[in-house]
């Protein structure tokens, strides 16, 4: 048995006028499977056709085929039985497939054949799989160029546009070319509005293609096997690169998915080529766009106020910058695995990326010297020392506060130092006063007390001491 895609693409190469040899070398099949093609799908006889047995037993098909629930034999024994019509195996099954809508295969939109660096192919399915001992939804993201049927492959928590020019950047690296049309669904990922032919690309996404000279086209609704090419590798890939694995992350597993691209699956030998990818694509490599001398990181830019703790948050997580920076504005440039933070052009820390984690932190050295945690138990605590030399009133205060707490005073003196760093110098010293003077060491109440003093900008806090 032939594949229907190889069914269809037979004729579409013989319309194109080519031999009998040269599509059974292109398609990987006999040259008698051609002829026999070929000749299905020539018009029958018309005395064959107007035949009155013919027209009778076509009459009976439909309901003959319901009730023996689509049995051939069973089909033709009834007709030989009940109606005294002898009809040979092969022309009984012919006939099933000309005149009855349970046998007919599918239809497609269309024969689709590409020359070498004509179309790549994008789309995304969501996958389960086990990660780091928990089991999760990953979107497998593809693309792959339409002639060789290379393939790449990589898999994210979430998909958005900045994901998607993040992939289409590696892809891209991956195949070291481009082709000039990028066909996708009607996702809204890459679209602004519209479908099929109607789609409008967003132009974000737009510029996007118009760096490496590419640019998206949607295929109409309904017609999904307009980008077959990568559409059918998604179960492949479930069932043949995700079992049996384990991964331990995001990078982990994106890591085994090139090298299973670069080693597997491009490197097997497909049927319907004749060959590998790999070796189609040497055959495709030199009709690719050639990619920009400079390729762009992907940036997305956050603009974040430094909380009173030295952090920002980004995606549910926080990452730290250095204490001087609290209650100051600073840009976060998000990139697919690292967190830069810049403040005044000026780079002030760098992080790895959290990548499918919520509530995470990621705290580099140095940021915060005078929270940094020394042996537990010995000498002031971390929260004592940022207190500490300050001011005289705040020292008795802090010391006042201790001798009210137990152990350390760990608790307290954090909520006194968040106090410190949220309000301004001048109000903040003037209730730690009042508070000293009437022995009150509620931070609750000592809050109250700052807020009726604080005047003018609340959150200026450019005076320090």
């Amino acid at each position: 048995m032939i594949s229907e895609e190889i069914r269809q693409a037979i004729p579409a190469l013989k319309d194109q006028g080519r031999g009998l040899r040269e599509i059974s070398r292109a398609l990987n099949v006999s040259r008698n499977t051609v002829r026999r093609v070929l000749r299905e799908l020539e018009p029958r006889e018309a005395a064959v056709e107007d035949d009155p047995r013919i027209q009778a037993i076509t009459a009976l098909l439909p309901a003959l085929y319901r009730d023996c629930k689509g049995n051939a034999v069973r089909i033709r024994e009834i007709l030989a039985a009940q109606h005294a019509l002898e009809i040979p195996y092969s022309t009984l099954t012919r006939l099933i497939r000309e005149h009855t809508d349970l046998r007919a295969p599918k239809k497609r939109s269309g024969i689709y054949l590409f020359g070498p660096g004509e179309e790549m192919q994008h789309d995304t399915s969501p996958h389960h799989l086990t990660l780091g001992g928990k089991a999760v939804i990953a979107q497998c993201v593809s693309l792959v160029l339409a002639y060789s049927r290379m393939v790449f492959i990589q898999y994210y928590p979430r998909f958005t546009r900045f994901e998607a020019k993040a992939f289409l950047s590696e892809a891209l690296r991956f195949f070291d070319g481009a082709c000039p049309r990028c066909v996708i669904d009607n996702t809204s990922v890459i679209l602004a509005g519209g479908s099929g032919a109607n789609a409008v690309t967003a132009p974000e996404m737009e510029a996007f293609g118009e760096l490496f000279g590419f640019e998206f086209m949607a295929h109409a609704i309904g017609h999904a096997d307009r980008k077959g090419r990568v559409e059918r590798p998604f179960a492949y890939v479930e069932g043949n690169f995700l079992a049996g694995r384990t991964f331990a992350d995001w990078t982990d597993l994106n890591a085994q998915a090139l090298t299973w691209c670069r080693e597997v699956t491009n490197a097997k030998p497909k049927r319907v080529l004749g060959m590998s990818p790999q070796a189609a694509y040497a055959m495709e490599k030199a009709h690719l766009l050639a990619l920009p001398a400079y390729i762009p990181p992907v940036t997305e830019i956050h603009y974040r106020v430094v909380d009173c703790y030295g952090f920002v948050h980004l995606d549910t997580n926080r990452y730290s910058v250095p204490e001087r920076l609290v209650g100051k504005k600073v840009a976060v440039h998000k990139r697919l695995d690292q967190v830069l933070v810049f403040r005044d052009q000026q780079q002030v820390a760098t992080h790895a990326r959290l990548i499918g984690q919520r509530q995470g932190e990621q705290r580099a050295a140095g940021h915060h010297p005078r929270l940094e945690r020394r042996t537990p138990g010995t000498g002031p605590s971390p929260q004592e020392q940022a207190l500490s030399g300050q001011a005289p009133v705040l020292d008795r205060y802090v010391a006042a506060l201790k001798k009210r707490a137990p152990g350390r005073g760990v608790g307290k003196l954090r909520r006194l130092l968040a106090l410190k760093r949220t309000y301004p110098a001048q109000p903040f010293l003037a209730a730690i006063t009042l508070a000293l003077q009437y022995g009150l060491f509620d931070l609750n109440r000592l809050e109250r007390l700052i807020l009726e003093r604080v005047s003018g900008d609340f959150f200026d806090l450019d005076g320090d001491f």
